[in-house]
C-alpha cells in the first residue's frame, strides 16, 4: 500500500493515512487501500480495536483536488490510469452514482458497521471527505488544534455524500456548518458531543493509543454487541436511511450541475479552495 500504511500493536490495528504531503487527501487509491486496511483489521481475530490516523499537521484535507479536477476532466485518476475512471462525459449523473455509492456512501457505512470498535485520531484539518473517515468511527479523539468543516455548499451541493452532519452535531448546528462553511472547533466539537475526547497535539497519539489498548481489554463478544446495540438503535431512529435518502439528494447537486454547466460540480475545486483559503500550504 502506497497511501495508508496498516500495523498492528498488540490487540489494536492501526490504520494510518499517509500523504502528509498532500495534507492526506483522498484520491480512489487512499479509499481503497484504507478499504483493504480495515478488513485486514476487521478479519484478525487478534486486533480487537482499530484506531484511524494520519501523519502530518492535517488529518485529512478532503477529496485529493488535483486527481479529482483530472479525473473529472479526463475520465481518469489524474494519472492516466482506467483503474479509477468516472466515465461521466459518457454515461452523466449515472456514472458519478455508481462510482460515489462504492467509494463514498458504501465504503463509509461498511466501516461503521465492523464489529469492532474503531477510533480516529484527529489533528489539523478535517475537511469535508475527512468528515467521512472519522465519523464513521466509534470514537473521535482530537487534538486541541481540530478543526472540521464541510464547505462543499460553495460547489453547488448540499453537503458531502455521507451525512452524519445532523446527527453529529444537531439539526441547528449542522445547517450552520453547511451553510456558512465555517469550522467547527475541537472544543466545540467536544461540547456537542461529536468528539469524546480533546487533548493537546503532542498527546494525541499516546492518548488514543491508552485508550485503544483499554477497551481492546474488554471482552470482543461484548464490545461487538454494544456497539451493535448502539448502531441499531440509531438505525431504528433512521439514521440508516437517512444516509441513503441524503446521498441521493446529494446526486441532484451533481445532476444540477451537469445541467447548467455541463459539468458536476458548480465550481472548479481549485476555486474553491482559494474562496476557503484551503489550498495547499494555506492550511495551518
Amino acid at each position: 500500500m502506497d497511501h495508508i500504511r496498516y500495523e498492528v500493536e498488540g490487540r489494536v490495528g492501526v490504520i494510518t493515512l499517509d500523504r502528509a504531503e498532500k495534507a492526506n487527501a483522498v484520491d480512489q487509491q487512499s479509499l481503497d487501500e484504507m478499504n483493504e486496511a480495515f478488513e485486514a483489521a476487521a478479519a484478525d481475530r487478534e486486533v480487537r480495536v482499530i484506531v484511524l490516523r494520519a501523519e502530518g499537521k492535517h488529518f485529512c484535507a478532503g477529496h485529493d483536488i488535483s486527481a479529482s479536477n483530472e479525473a473529472l476532466a479526463d475520465g481518469t485518476d489524474g494519472g492516466g490510469s482506467t483503474r479509477t475512471a468516472v466515465d461521466w462525459q459518457d454515461r452523466g449523473l449515472q456514472a458519478i452514482y455508481e462510482w460515489e455509492t462504492v467509494h463514498y456512501l458504501g465504503y463509509s457505512r461498511r466501516w461503521r458497521d465492523i464489529p469492532k470498535p474503531t477510533i480516529a485520531a484527529v489533528q489539523g484539518q478535517c475537511i469535508a471527505g475527512g468528515l467521512m473517515l472519522c465519523w464513521p468511527c466509534d470514537l473521535i479523539v482530537a487534538a486541541d488544534n481540530a478543526r472540521f468543516s464541510d464547505p462543499v455548499v460553495r460547489m453547488g451541493i448540499g453537503g458531502v455524500e455521507y451525512h452524519g452532519h445532523t446527527w453529529e452535531l444537531g439539526p441547528r448546528k449542522a445547517k450552520e456548518m453547511l451553510f456558512t462553511a465555517q469550522q467547527v472547533t475541537a472544543e466545540e466539537a467536544l461540547d456537542l458531543g461529536m468528539v469524546n475526547r480533546v487533548v493537546p497535539l503532542d498527546d494525541l497519539l499516546d492518548e488514543t493509543m491508552a485508550l485503544a489498548h483499554e477497551i481492546a481489554e474488554m471482552h470482543p463478544f461484548g464490545l461487538a454487541q454494544a456497539k451493535r446495540a448502539v448502531n441499531q438503535t440509531m438505525d431504528i431512529q433512521g439514521f440508516y436511511n437517512a444516509l441513503q435518502s441524503v446521498f441521493d439528494i446529494h446526486q441532484t447537486g451533481h445532476g444540477n450541475a451537469l445541467s447548467v454547466s455541463g459539468y458536476p460540480i458548480l465550481v472548479n475545486l481549485d476555486q474553491m479552495k482559494d474562496a476557503t483559503g484551503e489550498k495547499k500550504g494555506k492550511a495551518d
